[in-house]
C-alpha cells in the first residue's frame, strides 16, 4: 500500500479546488443568501433544497440528513471513494503532484481501485478515438456515422471511437501502460479468454459513457459487421465504477444547460443524443441499455431543483415498444416535481432519423413540450375499450382511475380526473373526481401500498362531502395555491374577526391541500370563525378537540402560532386572501363546466346544454364581480 499523503499536499488540494465548483458538477446550486449556496441533497431524496454550501468556509451541510464536511469529504461520499482516492482525484484536477510519507511519489499501480479503473477508461477512450481517426479498418465506422449525418467534428465532440476486430489490441495497449490483467478484467474493458484476457469490444463503434463529473466509466458499442453474432448494442457490464441504472449518456455535456433552463429531453439512443445536441437541443440525454428509472430520476432532480417550471420531455418511437417504454416512464412520473411530457416524431422517426430527413429545426420542434405523459398513458388505456357502451366506459374507468389516484398533488389529481371524465365521455364529472379521490384515500390509509383489494371494482360512493385526511402533497409554499390557503386558515384561527362571517360559507373543497381541508373541517365542527369572534379563548381549544387525529391537531397548532405574512394585518388583507381562495375555486368550477359543455357538444340535449351554459355565465359574472369589487362581492 502507498504511504500516507503529505499533510501539506492535502491542505493544498483543499485550498486549490473550490467546494462550490466540485459540488456543482453533481447538482444545481442557487443563491441561499449570506454568501451560501443551496441545492437538492445528493445523499437523500428531498423535494426542497436543504443542502447548503459555504464557498468561503469550504464546507457543505445538509439540514435534512445531517451529512456535512469539506470538499474531500463530499467527493468521498458522493463517489464512494477512500480518503486517499478522493484527494488523488482532486489533486489530478488541480494539477498538484502528491507526496507520500512512506515512499516518495505514489506509484501508479498503488493508486485506489476507482482511480485506476477511471484512468484505464480514459486511456481506452483516447485510444478508440485514435483508431476511428487513423485506422483504415475503421472506415466502416466512419461511413456509419456519415450516413447518419455525423461528420468528423461531431464524432470528436462526443468522443466516438472504434474498437479493432482483433482479439486483444486494447488489452495489450493497456498492459503497456502498466495495468494488470486483474485490473483490465475488473474494468470491464477485457474479459477472460482461453489464453488470458481478450478485448470485450471488437469491431464496433464506441461511445464513451461519462458520469456526471465527466469521468469515462463505461462504453456503449454498436455492431458494424454481419459476422458479429453479438447484440446490436453491447454495453460495459456493471463494475465498481459503472452501474447502467445510475448513468445517463450525455449528462456531462447536458448538465449545465439542464440546470440553466430547468428542462431535460430524454431520448432512446446515443445517436439520438448526438442529433439533438447538434440541432441545438443541448439538454438531451439517454439511458444506457436499460429502462429509465428511479436512479436516473435522482440524477435529474438534483439538476432540475424540482421547481414548478421544470420540464422533462421523453421522446419515444411511435411503435409498440416505444409506447411500452413511455408507460414504464409514467410509472415513475410521480417521483418528479417537474412536469413530464411525451413527444413522438411523425412517422415514428427517432431524433436521428428526423434530423437526417427534415433537418435541425424539426428536431428542435419535436422536443417542445407536447402531450403530458399522464395524458398519453391514460389515452393508451382508454383506447383499449369500447367507449360507446356503458360497460366499456365503466371498465376503462376501473383501469384508469387508480392511475390518476397515484398523482400526489391533490390539485393536479382533481384536474386529471376531470380530463379523464372527458376522455371517457362520462357527463357526471364529479362522479369520476370522487371515484379517484376515494381510491387515493384508500391508498393513503394502506400506507401507500395502493388501493384496497377490489377497490377498482367498487361502484358505490358516499356523496356526502368529506375532507380528505391530512396526508397529501408536500405543502410547499412555493405553490401559490397552498400559500394562500394556508394564510387564510391562519387568519381564521388567529384573527377570526377579520374573516367572519364570510369564511364560514367556504366549502371544504375550496381548500385543495388535504391537510388544509382537514383543518377547515375542524373549524367548521368547532362552530366556525364566528364562534372565534364570540369566545376567542375557547375557540382554539375547541378546534383542537374536534380534530380527528394528532396530525391534524398539530397542523391546527402550527397554523395558530405561525406568523401571518403581512406586517399590517387588517380587513383589507384578510379580504384579499378570502377573494384569492374563492376565485380559484370558481376557476376550477368554470373548467368543470366548460368540460361538460365540450362533452355535450352540438349533438347533446338542448335543455341540458342550456343549463350548463347558464351556469357558466353565472360563474363568469361572479368571477368578474370578485375581480372588480373584491371582498364586497363575496
Amino acid at each position: 500500500m502507498a504511504g500516507r499523503i503529505n499533510d501539506e499536499d492535502v491542505k493544498a488540494v483543499r485550498d486549490a479546488v473550490p467546494i462550490d465548483a466540485v459540488v456543482s458538477e453533481y447538482l444545481q446550486l442557487r443563491n441561499a443568501g449570506g454568501g451560501n449556496l443551496k441545492g437538492l441533497c445528493p445523499f437523500h431524496d428531498e423535494k426542497s433544497p436543504s443542502f447548503q454550501v459555504s464557498p468561503s468556509k469550504g464546507l457543505f451541510h445538509c439540514f435534512g440528513c445531517q451529512e456535512g464536511g469539506d470538499t474531500i469529504t463530499f467527493v468521498m461520499k458522493v463517489d464512494h471513494l477512500s480518503f486517499s482516492e478522493a484527494v488523488e482525484r482532486l489533486a489530478a484536477q488541480a494539477g498538484i503532484t502528491l507526496r507520500y510519507e512512506e515512499g516518495g511519489y505514489n506509484p501508479t499501480h498503488q493508486r485506489g481501485e476507482r482511480i485506476r479503473l477511471v484512468e484505464a477508461h480514459k486511456l481506452a477512450a483516447q485510444w478508440y478515438i485514435e483508431q476511428l481517426g487513423t485506422s483504415p479498418e475503421a472506415d466502416t465506422g466512419r461511413k456509419f456515422l456519415a450516413e447518419r449525418g455525423f461528420d468528423q467534428a461531431a464524432a470528436a465532440h462526443f468522443g466516438v471511437g472504434y474498437s479493432p476486430q482483433g482479439w486483444d489490441h486494447l488489452t495489450r495497449y493497456l498492459r503497456g501502460k502498466g495495468f494488470s490483467d486483474k485490473e483490465l478484467i475488473l474494468s470491464g474493458l477485457s474479459q477472460d479468454g482461453r489464453r488470458g484476457p481478450i478485448d470485450r469490444f471488437r469491431g464496433r463503434l464506441m461511445w464513451p459513457i461519462r458520469d456526471i463529473g465527466g469521468d469515462v466509466v463505461g462504453f456503449g458499442a454498436r455492431k458494424l459487421y454481419e459476422a458479429d453474432t453479438g447484440p446490436k448494442y453491447l454495453n460495459t457490464p456493471d463494475t465498481a465504477i459503472y452501474k447502467k441504472s445510475q448513468v445517463l449518456y450525455g449528462i456531462d455535456l447536458a448538465k449545465k444547460e439542464i440546470a440553466k433552463t430547468s428542462r431535460a429531453v430524454v431520448v432512446e439512443g446515443y445517436t439520438d443524443v448526438m442529433a439533438c445536441h447538434l440541432a441545438g437541443v443541448t439538454t438531451a440525454i439517454a439511458t444506457c441499455g436499460t429502462a429509465f428509472g428511479g436512479d436516473h430520476i435522482k440524477i435529474l432532480r438534483r439538476l432540475l431543483m424540482d421547481n414548478g417550471s421544470a420540464r422533462v420531455i421523453f421522446t419515444f418511437d411511435g411503435d409498440a415498444a416505444g409506447q411500452k417504454a413511455a408507460l414504464r416512464a409514467f410509472e415513475d412520473d410521480q417521483k418528479f416535481a417537474a412536469e413530464t411530457y411525451i413527444a413522438i416524431a411523425p412517422d415514428g422517426m427517432d431524433p436521428c432519423e428526423l434530423r437526417l430527413i427534415k433537418g435541425d429545426e424539426a428536431v428542435a420542434e419535436l422536443t417542445q413540450p407536447r402531450t403530458p405523459l399522464f395524458e398519453f398513458a391514460l389515452r393508451q388505456i382508454v383506447s383499449r375499450y369500447d367507449l360507446d357502451t356503458p360497460a366499456g366506459r365503466a371498465a376503462a374507468l376501473d383501469e384508469a382511475a387508480p392511475i390518476v389516484a397515484r398523482i400526489k398533488n391533490s390539485g393536479a389529481q382533481h384536474e386529471v380526473a376531470v380530463q379523464l371524465a372527458g376522455m371517457l365521455g362520462i357527463l357526471d364529472t364529479q362522479f369520476v373526481v370522487k371515484r379517484v379521490a376515494q381510491l387515493a384515500r384508500w391508498a393513503r390509509e394502506r400506507g401507500g401500498k395502493g388501493p384496497a383489494p377490489n377497490a377498482s371494482r367498487a361502484p358505490q360512493y358516499d356523496m356526502t362531502p368529506r375532507p380528505q385526511g391530512p396526508s397529501g402533497p408536500a405543502l410547499t409554499l412555493r405553490n401559490p395555491v397552498f400559500a394562500t390557503e394556508r394564510e387564510l386558515l391562519k387568519l381564521a384561527l388567529q384573527r377570526p374577526e377579520l374573516v367572519s362571517p364570510a369564511f364560514d360559507a367556504y366549502g371544504i373543497d375550496e381548500f385543495t391541500a388535504p391537510p388544509y381541508a382537514a383543518v377547515r373541517q375542524a373549524i367548521m365542527e368547532a362552530g366556525g370563525a364566528e364562534y372565534g369572534v364570540q369566545d376567542p379563548q375557547e375557540y382554539l381549544v375547541r378546534v383542537r378537540e374536534v380534530a380527528p387525529d394528532d396530525t391534524v391537531r398539530a397542523m391546527v397548532t402550527e397554523l395558530a402560532v405561525e406568523a401571518i405574512m403581512r406586517r399590517t394585518v387588517d380587513e383589507a388583507y384578510a379580504g384579499e386572501q378570502l377573494v384569492a381562495v374563492r376565485r380559484r375555486a370558481v376557476e376550477r368550477r368554470v373548467r368543470d363546466v366548460q368540460s361538460a359543455m365540450t362533452r355535450l357538444g352540438t349533438g347533446g340535449d338542448p335543455a341540458q346544454l342550456a343549463a350548463v351554459q347558464n351556469e357558466l355565465w353565472v360563474l363568469q359574472q361572479y368571477d368578474q364581480a370578485l375581480r372588480e369589487r373584491g371582498a364586497a362581492a363575496l
